[in-house]
């Protein structure tokens, strides 16, 4: 028997206090007295041995200890909660599973091929929540994670993906009936940035044979999201992960006005703890997204020439028009 665990009516009542810092409003949230409240949070500390609030007249403000145990209580109510609603959706079949993602990749590559993935495999369920930095799968309800960056995740096998190629687009207005243009030209475009990555545009026209390009004028914009967007409207050139932006380049909305690729030195990778090598829903999984990234790359191969590509073609379309 757990005796050291305070009952959950007692964790509830102490969570909901700490986060509106009022036993009132704690009261009110959870359809209660305050005064029931009040010998709810009492009872918590008489438990624990610990002031989790300090109370001054009227106000109560959270202990140290409490700012502490409340991080802890909240984090474990949601996954109690999570868990909780999991089973019930699931009515307790197995084949579910946890997955962290980075949005973009998340909306942009991954759920569009989640169709054919529930077809194949009717009795797994994807879980997806959204998480950018690497974390611990031991504190987590994660089963596995789609990864930004370096091929280093500790206590976990990263399993490579595909790189990430960032290539201009824009809307087919700001071509003139042109379907290419050399990169002299986009120079002279607006050029549109992402906040994080200052120094892509002056990359990019490095693996396009151009040096000394003032690349660093023009918009930006925090979210590859807005930056869609803005070339979308016509504000612009972008320059943007491919993947990103299939979608509207199959339906012709963004146009490539250059074939120039610029590679980024970091990857995306699949990522699952050793501990989970033998779940089997889990490797079904994995060999599905192998598939999915092999034929990704493939595709990607077959329509991206490299720096020396591009370089041999810019220079034979010059001497031809020489």
């Amino acid at each position: 028997m757990r005796r050291k665990i305070p009952g959950t009516e007692l964790l509830i009542a102490f969570e909901t206090a700490a986060r509106h810092q009022s036993f009132t409003r704690s009261a009110e949230e959870l359809s209660l007295t305050q005064s029931a409240v009040c010998r709810q949070i009492s009872a918590l500390e008489t438990q624990l041995g610990v002031q989790l609030f300090n109370r001054i007249k009227k106000r109560v403000t959270l202990s140290e200890a409490g700012q502490i145990y409340a991080r802890q209580v909240r984090e474990n109510l949601k996954r109690i909660e999570h868990d909780t609603l999991s089973l019930m959706a699931h009515r307790g079949a197995g084949g579910v599973l946890e997955l962290a993602v980075i949005p973009t990749f998340a909306t942009r590559w991954l759920i569009p091929r989640l169709g054919y993935f529930h077809t194949a495999h009717p009795g797994i369920t994807l879980d997806l929540t959204s998480r950018a930095e690497p974390f611990m799968f031991n504190d987590t309800p994660f089963d596995a994670a789609i990864h930004y960056g370096d091929p280093v995740w500790p206590g976990a096998l990263t399993e490579y993906l595909f790189g990430e190629e960032m290539i201009p687009v824009c809307s087919p207005a700001l071509m003139n009936g042109k379907s290419q243009i050399e990169p002299d030209e986009l120079e002279l475009m607006p050029l549109l940035h992402q906040s994080a990555r200052p120094d892509a545009w002056r990359e990019w026209f490095a693996v396009a044979g151009l040096s000394n390009v003032n690349a660093m004028g023009g918009a930006r914009y925090e979210l590859f999201a807005m930056l869609v967007e803005a070339a979308r409207a016509g504000l612009g050139v972008a320059l943007m992960p491919r993947f990103f932006v299939l979608s509207e380049i199959a339906t012709g909305e963004l146009v490539v006005p250059c074939t120039a690729v610029l590679h980024s030195q970091r990857s995306y990778y699949l990522v699952y703890p050793e501990s989970k090598v033998e779940s089997a829903p889990l490797q079904v999984f994995c060999q599905w997204l192998r598939e999915q990234a092999s034929n990704y790359r493939e595709t990607v191969k077959t329509i991206s020439p490299d720096a020396k590509e591009f370089k041999s073609l810019r220079d034979a379309k010059r001497a031809t028009i020489i």
